[in-house]
């Protein structure tokens, strides 16, 4: 599971782009990935390349009984195919 802080909207929506074709996206700022350690070590450097020192980035790995208990609260069908747009307040 990846979850990330973007402070740019033009970094989070390069981020949010290279996140998409590897996993797939629960939340804003949320993807479900399942990795090699070889696709995780290229997706880290390929998000180092996007982001910047003031944006944060977590990586959980989970075993295989974690991830049964994973579970949504609302049905994907209900869930927008791309995120609302990034605005800044």
């Amino acid at each position: 599971m990846i979850t990330y802080d973007i402070r740019d909207p033009k970094r989070w929506r390069k981020v949010y782009a290279l996140l998409k074709g590897y996993g797939e996206w629960l939340q804003l700022s949320v993807f479900r990935c399942s990795l090699t350690d070889r696709d995780r070590e290229r997706l880290r450097w390929e998000l180092a390349q996007r982001m910047d020192p003031v944006d944060t980035l977590l990586v959980i790995g989970l075993c295989g009984g974690c991830v049964e208990r994973v579970r949504a609260i609302n049905p994907r069908e209900d869930w927008p195919e791309e995120p609302p747009p990034f605005r800044v307040l």
